[in-house]
């Protein structure tokens, strides 16, 4: 079993890291700010004000790295 889960493990890097692009840490980041959303969103209350202007900067966050992979794979 082990070595099945090992040789997946190296089958599957290389395609995840194909997928990923030649900008792995814009990618990463992408996911972490997602997922902070997704705390923010889950989080209880307005805290005053507070958790709302989070999720505001989050969300110009994620847009500016989308933009920034796009326009380095446009500009490949």
């Amino acid at each position: 079993m082990r070595r099945i889960k090992l040789a997946l493990a190296v089958a599957v890097l290389p395609l995840m890291a194909a997928c990923a692009g030649p900008q792995p840490h814009m990618h990463a980041a992408l996911d972490d700010l997602r997922a902070a959303r997704a705390e923010l969103q889950a989080a209880e209350a307005n805290k005053g004000g507070h958790r709302e202007k989070a999720l505001e900067a989050v969300e110009i966050a994620i847009k500016q790295v989308e933009d920034g992979i796009a326009f380095a794979a446009a500009h490949r």
